[in-house]
């Protein structure tokens, strides 16, 4: 078994998710993850943000399934309403990609 978002592997982005969001936004996504989340918690291979607007700037809600931790970061960033509603974390044991919830293949 290995562990969850290991800061060594590669990290991508989805192509939904570069047209979607800046690159700004996405590195922060990452920067949650290595700063407030790994270490913390146990984190599972699917981490899941929520891209809301607060006073329209973007605040990120984590959650993950099979964990009552739930987390919102406000973030200095304008929000848009043509931000995804919701952008997925996932490590496959090789590869750290953030995507949209339509990208995943089972």
């Amino acid at each position: 078994m290995f562990e969850s978002f290991d800061t060594n592997r590669s990290r991508y982005a989805s192509l939904g998710i570069v047209t979607t969001l800046p690159g700004e936004l996405i590195d922060s996504i990452w920067f949650i993850i290595d700063r407030n989340l790994k270490g913390v918690i146990p984190l599972t291979t699917m981490l899941t943000f929520d891209v809301l607007s607060n006073n329209n700037k973007v605040t990120l809600h984590f959650s993950q399934e099979f964990s009552d931790v739930e987390m919102a970061v406000d973030l200095d960033f304008p929000y848009s309403s043509n931000y995804p509603e919701r952008v997925l974390a996932v490590d496959d044991g090789q590869r750290e990609t953030i995507l949209l919830p339509t990208e995943i293949i089972h």
